[in-house]
């Protein structure tokens, strides 16, 4: 675990405020993981990272936000902030965009509706240098191979 001296740097971003809330109440409990910055679409997330001398080591972020929608704003942020890592988050457990976001780049892919036990076990794999895929979507890409 990390000291709280150096806590692991996270921006939310998801279109419902609500939403962000209860993720900042998960990751509240964390003495290891500061919350840095909020967006509620692409375009805030974007201007969050350049006008801002902010740097956060995660950006989780929710795949289905207005305006500039969350793949185009993660492969942008991607492009001009390589060295931040990304959660995405997603409704449906639908393999062809996870397998899109993490062969761009992405960091970790869990569902929205699993964030409440996903969340912290998720951070602390990208944290650690790894990829994380939600067990669901193992098993249901387990389930179409057969």
């Amino acid at each position: 675990m990390t000291s709280s001296v150096n806590p692991f740097r996270v921006v939310l971003a998801d279109r419902h405020s609500s939403f962000r809330q209860g993720l900042r109440r998960i990751l509240g409990e964390r003495t290891d993981i500061d919350v840095v910055g909020e967006a509620g679409n692409g375009a805030d997330l974007g201007n969050l990272l350049n006008l801002s001398d902010l740097v956060p080591h995660l950006v989780i972020l929710d795949l289905s936000m207005p305006d500039f929608r969350g793949m185009e704003a993660f492969r942008e942020i991607k492009t001009t902030h390589p060295e931040v890592r990304f959660l995405i988050m997603g409704m449906h457990p639908d393999n062809e965009y996870v397998s899109q976001a993490i062969s761009d780049g992405a960091n970790g892919y869990i569902l929205k509706r699993d964030v409440d036990i996903e969340l912290v076990p998720a951070i602390e794999t990208i944290r650690q240098g790894r990829v994380y895929r939600s067990p669901i979507l193992f098993s249901s890409l387990a389930k179409g191979l057969l």
